[in-house]
C-alpha cells in the first residue's frame, strides 16, 4: 500500500488528510487526466448517504471538469451501481464511488473503477498516487461538462431485476431488509418490489450521520429481532455502500458471508453455473468454509484480504464466484465487484428453487469458533513480528491450538487497527487465546 491507497481506495476522517477537499480535487484532476488519454472521456460519480458526501463530490467534480473531462453525477447509489454504470455507459472511462463502506459517518473514502467496472490494480493506484502527490500539472483550456444522471438508481435496479424471475412462485417470501441508512436506502424498494415480495424495510431513513449506526451488516441484532417479530422468511443486511450482504435466517440467527457463499456455490454447481469448479475466498475465511467446499468437490483458491484481491484471483483462475466472510460476494458472470443486492437475489433464488429455509441450507457448513478483535494502533505500523514479546505470544497460541485452529494477525487496510483473528475448536478457548495476543500487543506496540 502507498501513502493514500489502502485495500479499498483512499479512506479517512472526512475533512482531514487524506480526505480533504484539496486532495479530492487533485484526485479528480489525476483521474481526469488519465481518462482524457482514452476515447471514453467521461467519469461517473456516485456516493453514499454520509453528510460529507456532497462536499467530496463537489471537489472531485471540480477536479475532473478542470481536466477537460465530462462528469456524470448519480447522487446516492450503491457502489455496485457505479461499477455497473461505468461499463454500461459507453462514453464512461472511469467511475468513482464516494464511501467509507461500513465505517462510521465521520469517515469517507474514494473508490475508483476503470472502464469496465474493475477496481484499479495496485500498479494503477501507485501511478495515480504519484500524480496526486506530485507537482501541479498543466490543465487544458477546455472545461468538462457536469450533468446529473436522474435515472441511475432505476437503471441499476433494472439491471438486477431482469436477471431473475420470481413470478408465479407458490408464495411470496417475507423479507426484512436493513439498508444501514446507506446507499441502498432509496433503491432497495425498486429491487425488492412489493408485487413480488412481502417486504419490511428497517434503517432506511438516512440523515447523513446515522449510516451504519447500530445497523447494517455489522450490527444485525435489530434485524434478527424484526425477523422474529414478523415471522419473516429471511433478513438481509447491507453495509453503508451496499456491496456486502449478511443474512439472518427465519429463527433470527446470523449467517455470514462464508456460509452464504457455500450455499450459493453448491447451487451453482448443481445447476452447471460454477465456472471451472472454483471458488475464491480470503485468508480470513473460516476453516469450515474450506471443509464445506472439499465435501462438495469444489476447488478452493485462497487470496489476500479485500474484494479486489478476490477479483484478481478469480480472473487468474477463471473462477466466476468468490467472496469474503464479511459479506463481499462477486459473481463475475454478472458483476465486477461485490454486490449486496445481487447476492440477496441469488440467495432468495436458492430458497425458492429448493423450497428450503435458510436455516436448513446453512447446515452445509460447520462454522469453527472464530474471534476477531481490533486493536487500535498508531499510523507507523511497526512490524509486530519483530517485537519478540508479540511474536512469542502468537507462536505460543499457535502451538497451543495445533492443527485444531489458526492465528491471523494483520493491519487493517482502511483503518488504524491491528486485526487479531483466532480460530479454534471451542469458543471460550478461542476467545482466551485471542485476548492473550491482544493484551500483549497493547502493552508492546
Amino acid at each position: 500500500m502507498g501513502q493514500l491507497f489502502g485495500t479499498d481506495g483512499i479512506r479517512g476522517r472526512a475533512n482531514a488528510y487524506p480526505m480533504t477537499c484539496e486532495l479530492a480535487m487533485k484526485t479528480g484532476q489525476a483521474v481526469g487526466i488519465l481518462t482524457q488519454k482514452s476515447s471514453n472521456r467521461c467519469v461517473i460519480i456516485g456516493r453514499d448517504t454520509r453528510i460529507s458526501g456532497p462536499m467530496i463530490e463537489s471537489a472531485l467534480t471540480a477536479g475532473i471538469a478542470s481536466a477537460g473531462v465530462d462528469v456524470m453525477i448519480t447522487g446516492v447509489i450503491p457502489t455496485p451501481g457505479v461499477a455497473y454504470l461505468s461499463r454500461a455507459i459507453e462514453s464512461c472511462g472511469a467511475g468513482i464511488m464516494i464511501s467509507a463502506s461500513h465505517n462510521p459517518y465521520y469517515d469517507n473514502g474514494i473508490k475508483i473503477f476503470q472502464k469496465g467496472g474493475i477496481k484499479l490494480s495496485d500498479e494503477q493506484e501507485a501511478d495515480l498516487e504519484k500524480m496526486i502527490l506530485g507537482p501541479p500539472v498543466d490543465l487544458p483550456s477546455k472545461i468538462g461538462t457536469i450533468v446529473s444522471v436522474d435515472d441511475a438508481q432505476e437503471r441499476y435496479a433494472q439491471f438486477l431485476v431482469k436477471k431473475f424471475n420470481f413470478q408465479n412462485k407458490q408464495r411470496k417470501l417475507k423479507l426484512v431488509i436493513d439498508t444501514a441508512n446507506g446507499a441502498a436506502s432509496f433503491c432497495a424498494s425498486k429491487i425488492f418490489t412489493a408485487d413480488i415480495f412481502d417486504v419490511n424495510f428497517i434503517h432506511n431513513t438516512p440523515n447523513g450521520i446515522n449510516i451504519n449506526e447500530e445497523c447494517g451488516s455489522q450490527h444485525t441484532k435489530d434485524l434478527s429481532d424484526h425477523v422474529r417479530k414478523v415471522n419473516a422468511d429471511i433478513g438481509l443486511a447491507f453495509d453503508g455502500d451496499a456491496d456486502r450482504l449478511i443474512a439472518v435466517d427465519e429463527t433470527g440467527r446470523q449467517i455470514t458471508g462464508d456460509t452464504l457463499l457455500a450455499v450459493l456455490a453448491k447451487f451453482a454447481k448443481q445447476t452447471g453455473k460454477l465456472g471451472n469448479n472454483i471458488v475464491v475466498s480470503t485468508v480470513m475465511s473460516n476453516v469450515g468454509f474450506g471443509n464445506a467446499l472439499a465435501q462438495l468437490d469444489i476447488k478452493h483458491e485462497i487470496t489476500g484480504v479485500g474484494d479486489k484481491k478476490v477479483l484478481e484471483r478469480m480472473q487468474e483462475t477463471g473462477a466466476v464466484m468468490g467472496g469474503e466472510d464479511s459479506g463481499h460476494m462477486i459473481f463475475l458472470d454478472e458483476q465486477t465487484t461485490g454486490d449486496g443486492a445481487l447476492s440477496a437475489l441469488k440467495l432468495i433464488e436458492v430458497m425458492l428453487e429448493t423450497q428450503r429455509p435458510l436455516s436448513e441450507l446453512a447446515k452445509i457448513m460447520t462454522v469453527y469458533p472464530q474471534v476477531l478483535i481490533n486493536v487500535e494502533v498508531d499510523a507507523s505500523r511497526p512490524d509486530f513480528m519483530k517485537v519478540p514479546i508479540v511474536a512469542d505470544a502468537i507462536k505460543e497460541v499457535e502451538s497451543q491450538l495445533g492443527s485444531q485452529g489458526r492465528v491471523l494477525v494483520r493491519y487493517s487496510g482502511t483503518q488504524p487497527l491491528l486485526r487479531v483473528m483466532v480460530e479454534g475448536p471451542e469458543e471460550n478457548l478461542t476467545r482466551q487465546c485471542c485476548e492473550k495476543i491482544c493484551q500483549t500487543i497493547k502493552k508492546s506496540l
